[in-house]
C-alpha cells in the first residue's frame, strides 16, 4: 500500500534542494537519507522520473527542504516541481494508536446511523487546523462534512468496512425545515 507523503515546491538555492509541502505524520522518517520514494510528476511536466532518493533533508523556517540524487542542480528541481512523493507502508508503519488511521483505510468505509441504517460511503478526509471531517457522500447523492471527533463518529471499523455517525440531521433525508423544488 502507498501514501503521498509530499509534493515538491519551488528550486530552494542552486544546488537541486526543493521545498516539500508535507503530507505526512513523520517527515523525519519518510524524508530520511538514502529513502527512495515513487514521483508523479504533473501530467504537463517534462519529468520522467518515476523514482527519487532523498540524499538529504532540513527544516529551513518550518520549510522541509529536500536534494534528491536524481535532482543535480536548479534547473532539475524546476522540471520536478509539482510531483507527488509517495512511500510504501510497510505493516511495521500502521499506526500505533487504535484511534489512529490513514486517510486510505477511511476512504471508501460505509457509514452508518447508530441504529445500524446506512447513510452512504466516506469519500474524503479534510485535514483542518482545529479537527479533520470525513466526507460522506450520501445515499442521495448528496455530499456532506462530519466532523471526525468521538461524540459524531464513535465507532471506526476498518475491517468490517464501517464507520458509525452519530446525531447528523440532514445526511439521511433534507432537513424538516427544507423546502424542496417538487
Amino acid at each position: 500500500m502507498e501514501v503521498v507523503v509530499g509534493r515538491i515546491g519551488k528550486p530552494h538555492g542552486l544546488r537541486g534542494e526543493v521545498t516539500v509541502d508535507v503530507r505526512t505524520d513523520e517527515p523525519e522518517s519518510r524524508f530520511a537519507p538514502r529513502t527512495a520514494l515513487r514521483a508523479q510528476p504533473p501530467q504537463d511536466s517534462a519529468s520522467r522520473l518515476t523514482s527519487l532518493t532523498v540524499s538529504r533533508s532540513r527544516w529551513h523556517q518550518g520549510v522541509l527542504l529536500v536534494t534528491f540524487e536524481e535532482v543535480p542542480d536548479r534547473d532539475a528541481a524546476e522540471a520536478v516541481r509539482g510531483t507527488v512523493l509517495h512511500a510504501t507502508l510497510s505493516p511495521a508503519d500502521a499506526p500505533k494508536d487504535p484511534d489512529e488511521f490513514y486517510d486510505h483505510q477511511l476512504i471508501g468505509l460505509s457509514a452508518y446511523d447508530e441504529a445500524g441504517t446506512r447513510l452512504g460511503e466516506v469519500t474524503t478526509v479534510v485535514h483542518g487546523s482545529a479537527q479533520d471531517l470525513l466526507g460522506i457522500r450520501a445515499l442521495d447523492g448528496r455530499d456532506t462534512l462530519v466532523p471526525f471527533v468521538a461524540a459524531l463518529v464513535p465507532e471506526v471499523d476498518v475491517e468490517a468496512g464501517r464507520v458509525v455517525i452519530a446525531d447528523r440531521p440532514g445526511l439521511v433525508a433534507p432537513f424538516p425545515d427544507e423546502k424542496t423544488d417538487a
